[in-house]
């Protein structure tokens, strides 16, 4: 009763901000996102009948606490969806570089849901794996596939109509996502409570969530035509209006320092200087420039010449789901 998955981070294209219900992660709007190459999640599951409580080993340390609570309460949901009552030991190894504002969290319980439900035997969709990933981490259900991905929030009080379908593969469009780590440190307000704060008390709020639409219509249709330019910039619109929303929250915040608007308007004089390049940010200071594989070298020149930049990591389309043998 042991079975081994990995599952690849993943960035969105058009951001995920809010929630609708907290318990269920069932998002305010859909998302899209691609999938990373270089990143993932190891994650080994075995049901043992002999263990009174389930045990989580992360990068081989064994944690207790809330780490561990949250690993059981994901498990609880595995065990009465299978009808299986048996705790388990979860043995996790991240190759993601979190100081540069990649989530593992997505990766983690993508990787945890497929591993446990193979452990047990059970036969699940995607869609279904999708769905199960969510309920640890919204972006986990979009780590189930690879490639370009779209979260549908759904309509459903239970969430069973929210989860993520593949908009085209990994090997059917290749890009450069390139990571700028500007900070290290860790955020002085946390994604989760960022959200909740933005949702609650920003009058931006409801124009962010009318825009919305026409940037999904136009991010679908460049993904499916492969129009470089109009995904590049439907994509750096968008992060900048999820930002906005930040500003007009109740007591205000920013995720962005001079060094995330430095790198900014390095990528728009790349623009003018006749190479495409485009930028998303996430809930973070660091930068993520996209662009296309012949243009890769040339943008990462540039950027290494800030004096902010402290790293870059480049990713391109990665794979969804896949299961190791032991």
């Amino acid at each position: 009763m042991k079975a081994t998955a990995r599952a690849h981070t993943n960035i969105a294209l058009i951001k995920y901000w809010g929630k609708r219900d907290e318990q269920l992660f069932l998002p305010m709007n859909n998302s899209i996102s691609i999938t990373l190459d270089q990143f993932y999640t190891t994650t080994s599951v075995t049901f043992q009948d002999d263990l009174a409580s389930d045990v989580f080993v992360l990068d081989g340390v064994e944690l207790g606490g809330a780490e561990q609570n949250k690993i059981s309460t994901f498990l609880d949901l595995v065990r009465r969806m299978t009808k299986h009552h048996g705790h388990a030991v979860v043995e996790s190894s991240n190759n993601v570089p979190t100081a540069a504002g990649f989530a593992s969290s997505a990766s983690g319980f993508a990787a945890l849901a497929a591993a446990s439900t193979k452990a047990l035997g059970y036969e699940i969709s995607d869609a279904g794996l999708s769905t199960l990933a969510r309920q640890g981490s919204g972006s986990a259900c979009r780590s189930i596939y690879g490639g370009f991905v779209e979260w549908h929030m759904g309509e459903k009080i239970d969430g069973t109509d929210s989860f993520a379908t593949q908009l085209l593969s990994e090997e059917d469009w290749q890009l450069s996502i390139i990571s700028v780590m500007v900070e290290a440190k860790q955020k002085k307000v946390l994604s989760r409570e960022g959200m909740k704060r933005t949702v609650a008390t920003s009058p931006f709020y409801d124009g962010w969530l009318a825009s919305l639409e026409p940037d999904l219509l136009a991010t679908r249709a460049a993904i499916a035509d492969r129009t470089f330019e109009q995904l590049g910039t439907v994509l750096e619109r968008n992060a900048m209006k999820m930002h906005a929303t930040m500003l007009g929250a109740n007591p205000p915040f920013m995720y962005w320092m001079s060094s995330t608007i430095e790198v900014m308007q390095a990528v728009q004089e790349l623009r003018e200087d006749g190479i495409q390049a485009y930028f998303t940010i996430d809930a973070g200071p660091n930068v993520k420039v996209i662009c296309q594989p012949a243009d890769e070298k040339a943008v990462m020149d540039r950027l290494k010449q800030l004096m902010c930049v402290k790293d870059l990591f480049l990713c391109h389309p990665g794979p969804g789901i896949h299961y190791l043998t032991t």
